[in-house]
């Protein structure tokens, strides 16, 4: 079973694709992904070997996506907007025969690449990378068939910080992500008709808009409206006059849709279906959007790791603001505590997931599979949840210190390490704290070097470059010294309380 042949079993003539004014149905779009399959044959790509994608949401995008997979090759979608630093370990970790760029991706690869020793064949789908082979010496390969593959080979690498440490690989296989769309389609209120058209604004390198926006929209014979670049207003304007029938986003758009003066109460007249996902979505935003807009936004749980969705509210009709929902059709869950024993009814526990979903484990990296994988199947997600009467969880607490900003992950160990390596800092600790935008923000508190002086604006530009913009600090303070235990573990709380004596 190949998951490309999943994605493109509707065939006709029907919009699959919608990008600015342009449609693809689903026939052509499988026409072109076989004949892109072929050019990455001629390219040298082989079953097993990676392709990054380095790109938007464009129909580059999905049809190297798409190629990739029915290629038997192993797709790794990375955030063009990656800092350089960030963008460079990605490719270098992930060794790739070929990487795709297009205009969002271009200057930052460019960048990335000199900087290190990287052999890969580089297709430029937005024009400006000397010596790159054009996306056009790909499209027109000859058609090839899909190549078979078996439920356990892995089809994606997706960067995550998953439940602990700094971003690496999961490994989601080909019965991973096409389990879950089964769970999804098989759900009754999530289950998407051939008639329904999808807004694509969640960004594809992340598994919300890779699996659950693209993978399910397509596996049912839907079309998914592709936008590069979410503006509220705009956005609106595409749902209204597009038809979208079904909003999949993340808790920042639906406050920011409430935010605008310039949104219609009727925008989502046509909307079926609005689901919440990636972070948690607040009471008053949900109660806000049904009252102001008409619409039910049903949050949902779920992470990489699990392909990525494993629970959802969209059960009942009825708006249940803070429940995550019970679990989707063939995933179990159980809640345990500290020993991995079954939690009381009522009492808090660490969420743990089982299914045909649950990836195998991250790339080559044994020790951190080991961490979040019991020898029984079970991920250990890190989150804490309690359960009602019905089975339905609600979400009480995060495990260690991660920080959700519009609904992306950031472990502050990540972005404590970019900051360390500059000669002024001695010591740094990141936290999160609330953003009416965003969700959270990232706060950074820095300890200069003996003799140094850091500039905070320096100090930015330092982690702009190595960063992804989203895990850049909004805010960084320069303090005598970090608060700390009496065995030297690092306080955060007391950093989130603001208890530092600046420097």
């Amino acid at each position: 079973m190949n998951l490309g042949s999943v994605l493109l079993d509707a065939g006709g003539e029907a919009p699959a694709l919608t990008a600015g004014e342009s449609t693809i149905g689903h026939g052509a779009l499988a026409d072109l992904v076989s004949r892109t399959a072929g050019g990455l044959a001629a390219h040298g790509v082989a079953p097993g070997e990676r392709v990054a994608i380095v790109a938007g949401n464009t129909t580059v995008f999905v049809a190297a996506y798409l190629a990739t997979l029915w290629s038997g090759a192993i797709a790794v979608p990375i955030d063009p907007g990656s800092g350089v630093g960030e963008l460079g370990r990605r490719l270098a970790a992930v060794e790739p025969r070929v990487t795709v760029v297009d205009r969002a991706g271009r200057d930052s690869y460019v960048a990335a690449v000199a900087d290190i020793d990287l052999s890969t064949t580089v297709i430029d789908a937005g024009g400006g990378i000397e010596g790159a082979d054009t996306w056009d010496s790909i499209t027109t390969g000859l058609p090839v068939p899909v190549t078979d593959r078996d439920d356990a080979d892995v089809a994606v690498l997706l960067f995550t910080a998953g439940t602990g440490g700094l971003p690496k690989p999961a490994m989601l296989t080909h019965g991973n992500l096409a389990a879950n769309i089964s769970q999804v389609l098989q759900h009754p209120g999530l289950a998407l008709r051939d008639s329904d058209v999808s807004l694509g604004s969640l960004p594809l390198f992340h598994v919300f808009g890779l699996n659950v926006v693209l993978g399910v929209t397509l596996a049912a014979g839907g079309n998914v409206v592709l936008v590069e670049e979410f503006h509220p207003a705009a956005t609106a304007t595409l749902i209204a006059s597009k038809g979208v029938t079904v909003v999949a986003g993340v808790p920042a758009m639906f406050e920011a849709w409430l935010d605008a003066a310039d949104v219609a109460p009727d925008t989502f007249s046509g909307v079926r279906l609005a689901v919440s996902g990636a972070a948690p979505l607040g009471a008053e935003t949900a109660e806000a959007f049904a009252q102001q807009f008409g619409v039910v936004v049903h949050e949902g749980y779920g992470l990489t790791e699990a392909s990525p969705i494993v629970t959802t509210a969209a059960v009942s009709d009825e708006l249940r603001a803070g429940s995550i929902g019970p679990a989707l059709p063939g995933v179990e869950v159980q809640l345990v505590d500290v020993d991995g024993t079954a939690v009381l009814p009522g009492d808090p526990g660490e969420i743990w997931v089982r299914g045909p979903n649950v990836f195998p484990g991250y790339w080559r990296a044994d020790d951190a599979t080991r961490t979040v994988l019991t020898p029984d199947g079970w991920l250990r997600t890190g989150d804490i949840a309690v359960a009602d009467e019905s089975g339905w969880l609600r979400i009480v607490d995060r495990a260690k210190d991660l920080v959700i900003v519009s609904g992306f992950n950031v472990y502050p160990a990540e972005v404590e390490d970019v900051l360390l390596a500059h000669p002024d800092v001695a010591e740094a600790a990141v936290v999160g704290e609330p953003d009416p935008r965003t969700g959270e923000r990232i706060l950074a508190f820095v300890v200069p070097t003996p003799g140094h002086q850091p500039d905070p604006a320096a100090l930015s530009a330092w982690t702009a470059r190595q960063l992804a913009r989203y895990k850049c600090p909004r805010h960084i303070e320069i303090v005598a010294e970090l608060p700390r235990s009496f065995v030297g573990k690092l306080l955060r709380r007391e950093l989130r309380a603001g208890n530092t004596e600046p420097r």
